[in-house]
């Protein structure tokens, strides 16, 4: 454990330092985010003095140093569109957004593993053909352009689900039924899903083939075994744990996808902040997200790890090598 605590601070030294040298480089005028439309009406004196108090004079080692001292302290610094605390806009958009990739994570990797599972028993046949043609037309479709054609179809044309948000219009968070947050969530989760069940599916199916080819599988059919029996005794070990970590990787692009299916959808969790943090110039809060983002990819790695020792209690014992 304290071996995984020093590789995520290493890791999170090191995406510091890049991500705040890109964004300090980047064309984005800090000032300008700050103020916003009101830029205009401001005066030289005035724009100096906002620069004197955010530290943008200071070279960019020091205004560094300022900010990973600040971050170590738990202050990730105050976001310049909400003009709140980073960290309670990460906390409260987070939340939003963790139903939507709970739902999508946990449907794209049992599917994925369902379908990778019947089209190896089945390899060569209609089915693993079938399957295979729609995980491959699935790892080629852009997650936006599926997003925006779920919504053209059960949206506006069946008129089933609502256009975006992730509550009606107009009414109090505390009004908000369970169900009615379920019925906005819906084509999110739907989009993200559908996407993630190629990668999951596709690799799963390759192991199956390669375990049902070694020698042991084969002795084990020549006594009889056949069908679920011999994927229950001799498949599902050697191929979950590949798919596991297949779908526990995919942690990262998950956040990548839900940053597209919530701007489509205009699904306020996190990812649509990001985006408004990257077109508004907010970099407190691009930071923040940043960092946060690595922890949750990280810890989704380490919880991996975890769930390879409970499923083979081999790699407990240090067996496998």
């Amino acid at each position: 454990m304290v071996s995984k605590l020093t590789v995520l601070n290493e890791c999170l030294i090191g995406v510091s330092i890049l991500a705040f040298f890109l964004v300090r480089n980047s064309p984005i005028d800090p000032i300008q985010s700050y103020v916003g439309a009101e830029m205009m009406k401001i005066g030289l004196e005035q724009r100096e003095n906002i620069a004197a108090y955010w530290g943008l004079h200071a070279s960019s080692a020091e205004q560094f140093f300022h900010w990973l001292t600040a971050v170590i302290k738990g202050d990730l610094g105050t976001s310049l569109l909400y003009r709140t605390p980073v960290a309670n806009v990460i906390k409260e958009r987070f939340i939003a957004s963790l139903a939507l990739m709970l739902i999508a994570w946990v449907c794209s990797g049992i599917i994925g593993f369902i379908f990778g599972i019947v089209a190896g028993m089945n390899e060569g046949k209609l089915i693993d053909k079938v399957i295979k043609g729609y995980c491959f037309i699935l790892a080629s479709t852009p997650a936006f352009w599926l997003a925006i054609v779920l919504l053209m179809v059960f949206s506006v044309s069946f008129g089933w689900f609502p256009v975006g948000l992730a509550a009606p219009a107009g009414e109090m968070a505390k009004d908000v039924t369970f169900f009615e947050r379920l019925h906005h969530l819906f084509l999110p989760a739907l989009t993200l899903s559908i996407v993630g069940v190629a990668n999951v599916a596709l690799h799963t199916r390759q192991k199956l083939i390669e375990v049902l080819d070694r020698a042991f599988v084969r002795f084990a059919r020549a006594k009889g075994e056949q069908g679920f029996s011999l994927l229950w005794k001799h498949g599902i070990r050697h191929i979950s744990l590949p798919a596991i970590s297949l779908q526990f990787v995919t942690f990262g692009e998950l956040f990548g996808g839900t940053i597209v299916a919530e701007q489509v959808f205009s699904y306020p969790g996190l990812g649509q902040a990001t985006i408004q943090a990257g077109l508004g110039g907010d970099i407190p809060l691009l930071l923040g997200i940043v960092l946060f983002s690595t922890v949750f990819v990280y810890v989704g790695n380490v919880l991996a790890d975890l769930l390879y020792q409970v499923i083979d209690p081999r790699m407990r014992k240090g067996e496998i090598r």
